[in-house]
């Protein structure tokens, strides 16, 4: 099996016909026929049966077709990454940070970037997902750690790798059990709430939430440091998401309360400006990540 055969595989299921197959792969008949018949002897299948109207796909190759296709697809573009990446990297890449370095790995990040590309230097810039996501967009950021995927908003769209799931919980001083145990948002919303700018992840996620249920938190603080946040729950202010390692950690080491009945699924995504994802310092930076967090 070659990815010859694959193309003439998808092209036929397409085309439903073995010369308009044959022209649009700028090959000869016989040489589609002998590629599909040489792929069904490989697989022990039979991809199509022959009609009156052409080539029909069976049950089996229409299962393999759009695996076929996601091959194909992958190949172009490891084709293109390796293209960009041919010629010799150097230039600055500017690049918005969020959180923790441990948690965006970008101590690592930094690491093999330099040792790969010496002559490319890096230039961070730490800031909120949405900041980042703001300058990503306005060209002062060429790559970003984002949290979520970039909105389809009609604003400069953004290519993003998804680097990572991860958990946010709602965490509670310490004592606060009777309070936050059970409890959905409607009525965690009546609590205190630790609240954050607008352009970070926590009020665009909870705000979502919140929204829908037409209900309005209870905001006693505004905060724009994880760490503040953390040291405002401990102090018995009031309610805060916190990521589920840092929440586990922290009930364990201090007792913070985790209300059991919420949580809230993210990602960690890497973005640049869709235009660009080709460019080479930024398709260099792209493809460094899918090793490190493969």
């Amino acid at each position: 099996m070659d990815l010859t055969q694959l193309r003439a595989f998808v092209a036929v299921a397409r085309a439903a016909n073995l010369t308009r197959a044959a022209e649009q792969l700028h090959v000869t008949q016989p040489a589609v026929s002998l590629q599909i018949k040489s792929l069904q002897e490989n697989l022990q299948l039979t991809l199509f049966t022959r009609s009156a109207s052409g080539m029909r796909l069976t049950n089996d190759g229409a299962r393999l077709l759009p695996l076929a296709e996601k091959v194909i697809a992958s190949m172009g573009e490891f084709r293109q990454t390796a293209q960009a990446l041919h010629s010799t990297i150097s230039g600055e890449l500017a690049i918005g940070t969020i959180l923790d370095p441990e948690f965006t790995r970008l101590g690592v990040f930094l690491k093999r970037l330099v040792e790969t590309y010496p002559q490319l230097s890096t230039k961070l810039q730490q800031g909120m997902s949405g900041t980042v996501l703001q300058q990503v967009r306005a060209g002062s950021l060429d790559v970003g750690f984002y949290l979520g995927q970039p909105p389809d908003d009609g604003k400069t769209p953004c290519h993003s790798l998804v680097l990572t799931p991860f958990t946010y919980r709602v965490v509670a001083p310490y004592g606060w059990k009777h309070r936050v145990a059970g409890q959905g948002w409607a009525s965690l919303a009546s609590l205190p709430w630790l609240w954050t700018p607008a352009e970070s992840a926590h009020h665009r996620l909870l705000s979502k939430i919140f929204v829908e249920l037409d209900v309005i938190p209870n905001k006693v603080a505004l905060v724009d440091q994880e760490p503040s946040m953390l040291d405002l729950v401990k102090s018995g202010v009031g309610l805060s998401l916190i990521r589920d390692s840092i929440a586990i950690r922290e009930a364990h080491a201090h007792g913070l309360v985790i209300a059991d009945a919420v949580s809230i699924t993210t990602e960690l995504s890497f973005i640049c400006q869709e235009k660009r994802q080709n460019e080479a310092m930024i398709a260099a930076s792209f493809a460094l990540l899918k090793t490190i967090w493969a």
